[in-house]
């Protein structure tokens, strides 16, 4: 079985997305807005109970916020990202399975 890691990713703070690249060949741009808006942390996820679930995607797509910034991006260890938000938020560890479902159409 091969695992699927992405080959690079890329804030964009013009247009406002995070651009990533698979491993199977895939691209996909994800706003600033819309990851924010699906942060997996437990805080934003509404409690333990509503973790790993996957990311919602009517959520991710169709969140607008123009006043949102990406201060900062983070390894977390081989297997994750974390952003830090312009509105202070930063507990969020996206992993690349999470983000991976969250390309998906």
């Amino acid at each position: 079985m091969t695992t699927l890691t992405p080959t690079g990713v890329k804030a964009d703070k013009t247009e406002r997305v995070v651009q990533i690249s698979w491993s199977d060949g895939t691209t996909c741009s994800l706003s600033f807005a819309g990851l924010r808006a699906i942060c997996p942390c437990v805080e934003c996820r509404g409690g333990h109970s509503q973790m790993g679930k996957p990311p919602d995607l009517d959520v991710l797509h169709n969140t607008k916020n123009e006043s949102l910034t990406l201060d900062e991006v983070t390894a977390v260890g081989s297997y994750a990202i974390q952003f830090m938000w312009s509105d202070g938020h930063y507990t969020g560890i996206y992993t690349w399975e999470f983000l991976k479902q969250a390309c998906e159409k």
